[in-house]
């Protein structure tokens, strides 16, 4: 997989084709702004948690904080999603606990099973937005992703930036990781820094909080694989965090890294040694037909700031 972090000669030669990319962004754009193109505008809000780089920026456990942070409101929350990775392609999907991770996606699937949350997938996130209003009258809609989905009208726009990453080596897709222009972050409500600090830019943090056996459901403490040897897998945008996260709790980590959204299988979990798996939370909702007690998975949340919430809270 190219590191989208570098400026290498495949990049440089990939440059004419990130022009056209940005040209065909930037005219559709245009398109939307001037009415050519409809946006769909809907009966409840709409928050949209994007981000202007493709590649794992944090976005969903964000989604998952902000859900808690109205359902405790008493608000009757949904959330779309486009369901990358998964199969189903025509028409609206409701997600819940019983759906095939192959079906929806991972993401969409861990949001409907951890946060217990109406979840819609479709392709066409607008009709998402309309299939679920239309059929349990919610207060809000969580997007998870989708910026630059036009047709979906939007009531806030919440841009999360990679603190690591950040935008990678500048250059649109394919040569670089951006969608979109940097600049597109000064036309959105807020945005997102996800593990660092920035001017500008809210400071969020995921923060782990328990290890649960995929199999019982029963949780430890962070403690519990202190100075214990464990098989690291997981199929996430950047593992190396994940791995790092580990060992920063005192697990003694055998990394085992697979490529984002990865489907695994019963095979890619049988090693030589009886040591316990751990895994993400995004990983885990894709092993949960062959789970055994040997696999464990990272129970994380996000920290969101009481000033970034009210600020929020004020534009709904």
């Amino acid at each position: 997989m190219m590191d989208l972090n570098i400026r290498s000669t495949v990049n440089y030669l990939l440059l004419p084709v990130s022009v056209v990319f940005y040209l065909l962004s930037f005219v559709r754009k245009i398109l939307y702004r001037i009415g050519l193109l409809s946006t769909y505008h809907f009966d409840a809000p709409v928050v949209v948690v994007g981000n202007i780089t493709v590649g794992g920026s944090g976005k969903t456990p964000i989604v998952m904080a902000l859900v808690k942070h109205f359902k405790q409101q008493g608000k009757k929350v949904g959330v779309v999603s486009r369901g990358y990775g998964g199969t189903h392609t025509k028409g609206s999907l409701l997600v819940d606990k019983n759906t095939l991770a192959s079906l929806s996606g991972d993401e969409p699937l861990l949001i409907a099973t951890q946060s217990d949350v109406w979840v819609m997938v479709n392709k066409n996130r607008a009709q998402a937005v309309r299939d679920l209003i239309t059929q349990y009258k919610l207060d809000i809609v969580i997007s998870d992703d989708g910026l630059q989905h036009y047709a979906m009208g939007r009531r806030v726009e919440i841009a999360v930036v990679d603190g690591e990453r950040r935008f990678g080596n500048g250059f649109f897709l394919p040569a670089g990781p951006l969608r979109e222009p940097v600049a597109r972050l000064k036309s959105v409500d807020f945005v997102i820094n996800n593990g660092a600090q920035h001017t500008g830019e809210y400071t969020s943090k995921l923060t782990p909080k328990s290890f649960i056996n995929l199999s019982t459901g029963v949780a430890q403490s962070l403690d519990f694989f202190e100075k214990i040897a464990c098989y690291a897998v997981t199929g996430i945008a950047h593992p190396q965090r994940f791995f790092d996260t580990l060992s920063k709790l005192g697990v003694l980590v055998e990394p085992h890294a697979f490529s984002d959204h990865y489907a695994f299988t019963e095979k890619d979990l049988s090693f030589a040694k009886e040591y316990p798996i751990i895994m993400s939370a995004k990983d885990c909702v894709k092993c949960r037909q062959f789970a055994t007690k040997q696999m464990w998975y990272l129970h994380s949340e996000v920290d969101l700031s009481d000033d970034f919430l009210t600020k929020l809270d004020a534009k709904l």
